[in-house]
Parts: C-alpha cells; sequence; structure tokens
C-alpha cells in the first residue's frame, strides 16, 4: 500500500526531524528529494559509524529517498532548485530559523508563484516569538518543554534516551502534509504548515501540566517508576533481573494482592484502597511487593503475574530487541541496501498489506546528475556546477 505515489516531496532536510518526516512520507510512496550540501551532506551522515561504517542516525530516517547535492546560495543552484519546486507537491525545510527564506524559499513567496505547493517548516520554536532565532537541539527543547522537570530520579536529571522532540515534530509534520494533501485534493490549494519542536513536545507533556494546573505540585522524578500511579515500575526478583508490572485499575489491584502476593487482605487496607492512597504511601507497599519478588526468578515472577493477569515486561537490551519474539512472528523486519551493504529495517508501523517499500539509504549525491538532467540541464551545465562546488 503506497498511497503517495505520483506525489514529489523536495526536502531541505538536516538531522532527524525533517528526515524523519520525509521518511515516512517516502515510506507510503512518496518520490523523496533529498538536498544535500555539496561536499559533506546532511551532517547526520557524520554523527556516528556504527552501522557498518555509516550513521546510525542516518541509515534509520533516509530509506527511500534521493540525494541531491545542490548548493541553492550559488545562482546555478538556486535555479535550479526553484525548477524541481516548480514540479514539486511538498517542500520541506529544517535549516536554521529564516535561512529559507533568506535564500527566496520562504512559505510566502513559494506560494504566491505555485498557490498549490504544501510547505512545511520545521523548526526548534517557531516564528513569531522571541525564541525564533534561537538554535534548538532535542536536549535544549527537552529542557524548554519541562520535560527534564519530570524526567530522572530525584534531583538528577535525565534526557530521553531517544530525540523524542524530534521524533515528535517528525511525526505532526507528517501527520500535517498528509491531512494537508487531502485537503488539496478538495481544494487545489497548497497551506504553510509550520511545525514547532517546542509545541510538539509540549502537547505530549499533557499530563504533567494538566496534573500540576493550576499551580499544583508537579509530578516528581520516579526514575523507571510511574510518578502518580503505583505499584508500576521495576521490581528486582531474587535472580536479580528487573521485571516491569504496572497495576491499573482497583480490580487488578485485588488480583494483584490475591494471586501474587498472597496477601488478600492488603487490598482492603484503607492505606491502599485506591491509586492515590497506594501512590501516597508508596514506601511501605514497595517493601512487601520487593519481599514478594525477592522469593521469585524472574521468569517465576513473570509467569505468575500472567496468572494474575496484570501488565508485566522484560527490561530488553538492544540486542534483545533485535531478536524480538513478537517483531519476528509479525514480520515486520525486512532489508535495506546502504552504501556500505544491507542491514534490517522494520516495517512502517500500522502497514501490513504487501511488502513495504525498502529502496536503499542513498550515496551522498548519487542521484544529482540524473535529477539535473530531468530538470533540462545539459551535462555541460551539469558539470559546471560540480566543478564550482554548486552541485
Amino acid at each position: 500500500m503506497q498511497p503517495l505515489r505520483g506525489v514529489t516531496v523536495v526536502s531541505l532536510e538536516q538531522a532527524i526531524a525533517a528526515p524523519y518526516a520525509s521518511r515516512h512520507l517516502a515510506d507510503l510512496g512518496a518520490r523523496v528529494i533529498k538536498v544535500e550540501r555539496p561536499g559533506t551532506g546532511d551532517f547526520a551522515r557524520a554523527y556516528d559509524s556504527r552501522t557498518r561504517g555509516l550513521s546510525s542516525h542516518f541509515v534509520w530516517v533516509n530509506r527511500n529517498k534521493e540525494s541531491l547535492t545542490l548548493d541553492f546560495k550559488d545562482p546555478g543552484g538556486r535555479d535550479a532548485l526553484r525548477r524541481l519546486l516548480s514540479g514539486a507537491d511538498v517542500f520541506i525545510q529544517n535549516l536554521a530559523p529564516g535561512a529559507a527564506a533568506r535564500a527566496g524559499f520562504g512559505a510566502a513567496e513559494l506560494r504566491a508563484a505555485q498557490p498549490s505547493l504544501i510547505v512545511c517548516d520545521i523548526s526548534g520554536y517557531g516564528s513569531p516569538g522571541p525564541y525564533r532565532t534561537m538554535k534548538a537541539y532535542d536536549l535544549m527543547v527537552q529542557s524548554e518543554a519541562g520535560l527534564l522537570s519530570v524526567t530522572g530520579d530525584g534531583e538528577d536529571m535525565a534526557k530521553v534516551g531517544v530525540s523524542v522532540s524530534d521524533i515528535a515534530a517528525g511525526m505532526y509534520a507528517y501527520s500535517s502534509v498528509l491531512a494537508a494533501l487531502l485537503e488539496r485534493g478538495r481544494t487545489g490549494d497548497g497551506t504553510h504548515i509550520d511545525v514547532s519542536m517546542l509545541e510538539a513536545t509540549v502537547e505530549w507533556m499533557g499530563f504533567p501540566l494538566y496534573y500540576s494546573y493550576g499551580g499544583a505540585e508537579q509530578p516528581v522524578r520516579a526514575g523507571a517508576a510511574h510518578a502518580t500511579i503505583y505499584p508500576y515500575g521495576p521490581f528486582t526478583a531474587g535472580d536479580g533481573k528487573v521485571v516491569m508490572m504496572s497495576i491499573q485499575n482497583e480490580r487488578e489491584w485485588r488480583g494483584f494482592c490475591e494471586s501474587f502476593l498472597r496477601q488478600p487482605g492488603l487490598a482492603d487496607r484503607p492505606e491502599f484502597a485506591t491509586n492515590a492512597d497506594r501512590n501516597e504511601h508508596r514506601d511501605s507497599l514497595a517493601a512487601v511487593i520487593s519481599n514478594r519478588f525477592a522469593e521469585l526468578t524472574s521468569t517465576e515472577a513473570m509467569d505468575a503475574l500472567a496468572a494474575v493477569p496484570v501488565a508485566h515486561a522484560r527490561v530488553n537490551s538492544m540486542a534483545e530487541v533485535w531478536d524480538h519474539p513478537q517483531l519476528a512472528a509479525r514480520g515486520r523486519w525486512h532489508e535495506v541496501g546502504t552504501p556500505a551493504g544491507p542491514v534490517p529495517s522494520m516495517a512502517l508501523p500500522g502497514m501490513v498489506a504487501g511488502e513495504p517499500r525498502m529502496d536503499p539509504v542513498p550515496e551522498l549525491g548519487q542521484h544529482t546528475r540524473a535529477i539535473l538532467g530531468e530538470l533540462g540541464l545539459t551535462a555541460d551545465d551539469i558539470d559546471a556546477l560540480v566543478a564550482k562546488g554548486a552541485a
């Protein structure tokens, strides 16, 4: 299922947010032309060399794309980009704040010339506003959005272990472009989409924001446990392995006391009667639960939790995720080519019909000559751009 076949996306993209959005569009069949700096390309290409000598970040978010190297500050490069956009349906960019507009590729200018074009700007903080020119990397936005104030343990803050603000912005850009394509199908008009990493992350902060509404105390940092639901988090079994578990309602709590803890009377004690009570008295309850876990191996504990039943999970390493039996059973791993050879790649979540699109991760500038030729440039024109470092 590739419903975006026939849609052309041009993306002036770097790092994660915009490449993540455009890769999802490419997975659905869109032709995505990734415009990169001649010589160096997307700086995420050099983040690390952990995947067959290539950057793990880059391999993750750049399958199914074509790489065009172009210096749009050069008159010839700028003209080539304008030609490319004249045949595009969607333009995505996440350059430094204001950079695209200064080069003549701002949303207002582009859409005045091409009303059907969908322009999606992704930035750290959006414009206007006092933060509009600030540089924004994932950790900076996690901080500004309040995420670090609730993540960590006690006084020790911790960033989320993935680029969550980039991913959030990428997902809102992706869904907004899909919505804009639907709207254009009805009206013929494109639109301007303006996604900020800050707003995307704050949207995901809804629970702690409303929990602390009106000046109320905000959730405490609770490590791997839940800040306001208990028991919900890690417990160490007798073999030293950690088991995650969660109680979500009073029926589960009563079953947990009877079947797992073997203390049915615990469910009727007033200090543990509701989740709010259990959360308030979590220290004393933790001692009871921890003692029971210590009597069991991790396998025995998980079997006993399954028998209640209550939610439980292993704490997997990356190696264990690669070999996760559920992903294998659902056939989610496929193979994608890279300049260094094939690597596993997970199919787009939600798509289960047919084979997923798995076109290779491109080499820097791999498609430059072919794309410029499509735009009507002659071999001599292209050679001239390459000679002066503009392509």
